[in-house]
């Protein structure tokens, strides 16, 4: 064994022998003291050791804490829904991130059938006109009327600058022209994927599925979280042109982190997917060759250029010319042919003016009137009021539309005048000649799943379609607390820290009558109803201004109540019921002709209910001589 063997040997036995002992952490040197350069320390200089407990040994040197900071709140972004909910059309949502506003579409919608005279239904701009100095823009879906309607009212009070796609500029451009102000509005035209700033927002259009070319969503980056708000939209994995909705687009936000979904819930009841348009053509072909020897007439929306273009595409394979008849269908098909989103080879197009020169089985005619509007062409070709369209026995008529809801009853009324005059009527239960614009559950579904948002809003749709949407989002696995179905006028902040409701704004709907905005309300819609339920009654007299004696009449003028001719006798003691309360006004000395006008009235009505069991309207007229 070598010298160095032996001395490891004796070392390892030393080494094993030896009890072993508990180490202990050398106390740390103060942060202020300094270690000295060179040498070692004395004895003196070396600090005293103090034995530590076995305790001491076990915990850690205590560190003087920090003071904690206060965790910021995160930054809200507010959402107000000020239409689209609760029905269906009229869509304006505004967004609100540090003092900074941007709107989301602009539209309007039918009247109901109980707004006599009114004309058109728009939102109620007085919200935003409150913060005009806030508003950085106007960015529109699409060109639909529920989303472009009423653009033109609000740009007589507020010129905001608008941003939208090629098409929807169009369209609104024939809208701006018949009020004027084409000139003045500031349009900026947007693509899909091609992001711009408005503000502290930086929006993304993305393009989706519609039944009208150029539709867009809008991924909305805010400085609380990116927003995505659908707009109209399915999923046509075979559209007509234009490519199938942006999914990928859409799934790079949600794995980027969606704040919220704002969603079309239009078709929210119903299950599986929407079909596609080429259904719709395969139909076309089907029932073209089913009218031969006829004039065809189909009837549809004048925005919809997909059915416009497949329409051309049909005639053109029959060997028909094509004729478009109703202001907005013409402006329309004119706009889009020259934009190039309508083709047709030269010579098919032809004007209405010139239908007689041709054979009635050479024919198509579009229309507008899909609606059963009463002033529309189709619904004045039902009532055969039509300047240039006489339908007959010879006509096969199409109707390339679904009523939108509380439509039924005027397009069955325009079905029956059609059929009355002897044309053959297509219509969508009867055939598959329209397929929606809207995504079904499965759509929607996808769309959920593929932006993964924290929160959710149903958005453009009736209460039960909201309800119904809302259900399929938490079937999804999206808590019940993120989900939110809101009302016209609330103001919803969302954060990163959750979701609450503000202070509500104003909402509600403005009806347009002829030239007048606002000026029919709710007082002048009750008098309208009055009138068309009861009729009315006026009552005219001459009294002395000075003693209330009768000098002349009183006379009695009905209007939809009764027919005086035939009711001599109930006008006459009407006559002298109103004798009898300007006598006893004279004799009491009434000089307050209000106070004896509304006793003329209550007199008045009380009789002609006994009467009658009717109410109808009373004016009483006093002339004071």
């Amino acid at each position: 064994m070598s010298e160095n063997q032996k001395h490891l040997e004796t070392a390892n036995e030393a080494s094993q022998s030896k009890p072993q002992q508990k180490r202990t952490r050398k106390p740390r040197m103060p942060r202020n003291q300094t270690k000295p350069s060179t040498g070692k320390q004395t004895q003196a200089e070396q600090p005293e050791k103090k034995e530590m407990t076995p305790r001491q040994w076990r915990q850690p040197q205590q560190r003087r804490r920090q003071p904690q900071r206060k965790k910021q709140a995160a930054i809200p972004v507010n959402i107000y829904p000020l239409g689209g909910l609760g029905e269906v059309g009229k869509n304006f949502t505004v967004y609100e991130c540090q003092g900074e506003m941007l709107i989301v579409d602009c539209g309007s919608v039918f009247p109901d059938s109980d707004m006599f005279g009114v004309d058109l239904v728009i939102p109620d701009f007085t919200f935003v006109l409150q913060n005009k100095e806030k508003i950085k823009g106007l960015i529109i879906t699409h060109g639909h009327e529920d989303h472009i309607g009423s653009i033109p009212y609000l740009l007589k009070q507020l010129n905001v600058p608008i941003y939208a796609t090629r098409l929807t500029l169009g369209l609104l451009g024939n809208k701006l022209d018949e009020h004027g102000l084409k000139g003045s509005a500031r349009m900026h035209e947007v693509q899909p994927r091609q992001k711009f700033n408005l503000g502290c927002f930086t929006i993304e259009p993305i393009h989706v599925n519609h039944s009208i070319p150029d539709a867009v969503g809008y991924a909305i980056q805010t400085p609380a979280g990116t927003i995505i708000h659908t707009g109209d939209f399915k999923v046509d994995y075979t559209p007509i042109s234009g490519g199938t909705t942006d999914l990928a687009t859409i799934a790079e936000y949600g794995k980027q982190g969606v704040l919220a979904l704002l969603s079309d819930s239009t078709n929210s009841e119903r299950p599986g997917y929407t079909m596609t348009e080429h259904k719709v053509g395969e139909s076309f072909a089907n029932l073209f060759t089913r009218a031969a020897g006829k004039r065809i007439i189909i009837a549809t929306f004048a925005s919809n250029l997909y059915r416009i273009q497949q329409i051309i595409d049909m005639a053109v394979s029959h060997g028909r010319k094509v004729a478009v008849s109703g202001r907005s269908m013409v402006n329309n098909t004119a706009m889009a042919l020259e934009l190039g989103y309508l083709h047709a080879p030269e010579g098919v197009l032809i004007d209405i003016e010139q239908l007689n020169k041709y054979p009635p089985e050479q024919i198509v005619l579009i229309t507008t009137g899909s609606q059963g509007e009463p002033l529309s062409a189709l619904s004045r070709m039902s009532s055969a009021s039509h300047r240039n369209v006489r339908v007959d026995d010879g006509d096969f008529i199409i109707i390339s539309a679904t009523p939108i809801p509380g439509n039924e009853k005027m397009v069955t009324k325009v079905v029956n005048g059609l059929l009355k005059l002897g044309a053959e009527v297509i219509y969508e239960s009867m055939y598959d000649v329209h397929v929606s614009g809207h995504a079904c559950q499965e759509e929607q579904k996808l769309v959920l799943r593929l932006a993964d948002p924290k929160f959710f809003l149903p958005v453009h749709g009736e209460y039960k379609q909201l309800k119904k949407h809302s259900m399929t989002a938490a079937s999804l696995g999206i808590p019940q607390e993120n989900i939110y179905i809101a009302e016209l006028g609330d103001c919803i902040t969302l954060s990163q820290d959750g979701i609450k409701l503000g202070e509500p704004v104003v909402a509600g709907s403005v009806m347009v009558d002829g030239l007048g905005v606002g000026d029919v309300g709710n007082v002048v819609l009750r008098d309208r109803r009055h009138l068309s339920q009861d009729g009315l009654v006026i009552v005219v007299a001459t009294v002395d201004s000075r003693t209330g004696e009768l000098l002349a009449g009183p006379d009695i003028v009905s209007r939809g109540f009764v027919y005086v001719r035939e009711a001599e006798k109930l006008i006459e003691d009407a006559r002298e019921q109103v004798r009898n309360v300007l006598e006893r006004c004279r004799e009491e000395n009434v000089r307050d002709w209000n106070s004896v006008k509304t006793r003329i009235r209550e007199t008045v009505s009380a009789f002609m209910y006994r009467r009658t069991k009717r109410s109808p309207m009373i004016l009483p007229i006093l002339m004071e001589v």
